[in-house]
């Protein structure tokens, strides 16, 4: 692991602005995405499961990383622990329902990584984090679907994917019996922006789309107003949810790796951050209709 450094400020110093935004687009009846935005946690939870789960799910998701909120200091087996926890909760819902109930989980929580700040990523399902420096927007996170197993595997052609008849289909998700999340740990860059969503957003608006609104020079909450536009222009076929993230001074200044580590299979320092592996149970994701 990498060693303290006087040039790289603790996270509690770390000066960020954000911006959330989330709309149950045209054709839901009801939002069932949940987003938490309070320092030093942003995270969106995509429910799923119908008749009231789906936004029960997402919020008991949200409501296990509340206990953060506020933390000087956080460290990154707190948040697998949160994970678990969010876990435990949506399997409790899910209990004598009959169609069950289930959340995606994506966001960045600032942590303390051998006391210099970093962004542990963290990813469960098909929400997305985003990585937008030096004009340069790159994907953190990789979707546990249908579909990206099938990109990987190249028996699915890109340009085919967005109308794919599986394309709904999640292979992870908080609730599931495969409820293992992924995690990156990425420094913290002074000028750099995050942004994390549902798919809502994702599904409706291309990764260059989503560039071309990033790098418009926008505050926070013009860029965040206008990429929810931009979704609901497209369709708006399901809940949209996002956060807009800048950091604006204290993290670390270029040169610097941004590429981060993928810690998933690897043992950190206190904690272990690969979950217990699971069997896999893939999940249905509704597009204009209920989960």
């Amino acid at each position: 692991m990498p060693q303290p450094s006087s040039e790289i400020p603790p996270a509690e110093s770390v000066v960020l602005r954000h911006q959330a935004r989330s709309d149950v687009g045209h054709k839901r009846a009801v939002n069932e995405d949940s987003v938490l935005a309070e320092h030093p946690v942003y995270i969106v939870a995509d429910g799923m499961g119908g008749h009231e789960a789906g936004d029960l799910a997402s919020a008991a998701v949200v409501a296990a990383f509340r206990p953060l909120i506020g933390e000087r200091e956080v460290l990154p087996e707190q948040v697998v622990a949160a994970v678990a926890q969010a876990q435990a909760a949506v399997e409790r819902i899910s209990a004598g329902r009959a169609r069950g109930a289930g959340s995606t989980l994506t966001g960045i929580v600032l942590v303390n990584e051998s006391t210099n700040p970093a962004w542990l990523v963290l990813n469960v399902g098909d929400s997305r984090v985003y990585r937008l420096s030096a004009g340069d927007l790159g994907r953190i996170t990789h979707d546990h679907s249908l579909v990206q197993e099938m990109l990987d595997a190249g028996t699915l052609a890109p340009a085919d994917a967005a109308d794919y008849v599986g394309r709904n289909v999640i292979t992870r998700a908080i609730g599931a019996a495969d409820a293992r999340a992924d995690y990156w740990l990425h420094p913290v860059i002074t000028g750099e922006r995050l942004l994390v969503c549902s798919d809502g957003l994702s599904g409706e608006v291309s990764d260059e789309g989503l560039r071309a609104v990033l790098t418009m020079g926008g505050t926070v909450e013009a860029t965040a107003t206008e990429l929810l536009t931009q979704a609901l222009l497209s369709g708006g076929r399901d809940n949209i949810s996002l956060i807009v993230v800048d950091v604006l001074s204290s993290g670390v200044t270029a040169p610097v790796d941004p590429s981060g580590v993928d810690v998933s299979e690897s043992e950190h320092d206190t904690v272990d951050l690969s979950l217990e592996d699971t069997a896999e149970l893939p999940w249905r994701k509704g597009r204009g209709g209920g989960h």
